[in-house]
């Protein structure tokens, strides 16, 4: 009888092992920040040159340097992906706990270069020393994923899944603690495209 009384224990923590889970899980719902339709939620710096558009149910980046940030300034903990595409020798950037800035804004960046003279490649935290990928990991002109990860000072980056930086911010960066999403047009030769942008919040 102790035995049967035991194991129904044990099976009750693991039911609730499992229920709780399965909560956790099913509580993490991306929420998505383009609507595949127009710029709503997005605005660019009035200083910034880069054209910005929506076509066929894709952001297109073109022109001459500047970014599309997101509307509100105030992200601090989440996962935030997109799914990108550049050009063959193209570059650009999911920017993250970024300023409203015209240029390049302060910020943190998480690198989108397949082929640029820039020798960053995508899946890179730029900037960051001994976080930065020089291996290609997606051809041009390719659809990609790349998640960013970003609890306190604890930042990961993923593409296709795989990790590539797994790192705490150094002293430099670590006055980065929220701000605005952004995507980067870096000069008149590149072209990124975006088909899906996402965020899951954390506390």
């Amino acid at each position: 009888m102790k035995r049967f009384w035991a194991g129904l224990a044990i099976g009750v923590v693991l039911a609730g092992f499992v229920i709780c889970g399965s909560a956790e899980a099913q509580s993490e719902k991306w929420v998505a920040l383009f609507n595949g339709k127009d710029l709503t939620g997005w605005k660019t710096h009035p200083d910034d040159k880069a054209k910005w558009e929506v076509k066929d149910g894709v952001i297109v980046g073109t022109g001459p340097a500047g970014h599309l940030f997101s509307e509100r300034g105030d992200y601090k903990n989440f996962k935030y992906r997109v799914e990108v595409s550049i050009s063959d020798k193209g570059n650009s950037g999911q920017y993250f706990r970024t300023k409203f800035a015209k240029g390049f804004p302060p910020g943190l960046e998480a690198q989108i270069n397949s082929t640029h003279t820039d020798k960053v490649r995508t899946g890179s935290l730029y900037g960051v020393k001994d976080c930065l990928i020089y291996d290609q990991l997606v051809p041009p002109d390719t659809w990609f994923v790349q998640e960013v990860t970003a609890i306190g000072d604890h930042i990961v980056i993923k593409v296709n899944g795989k990790t590539t930086v797994d790192t705490k911010l150094p002293a430099e960066k670590a006055s980065f603690k929220e701000g605005h999403f952004a995507i980067q047009q870096h000069d008149p030769g590149s072209t990124v495209k975006i088909r899906k942008i996402e965020v899951v919040e954390l506390p």
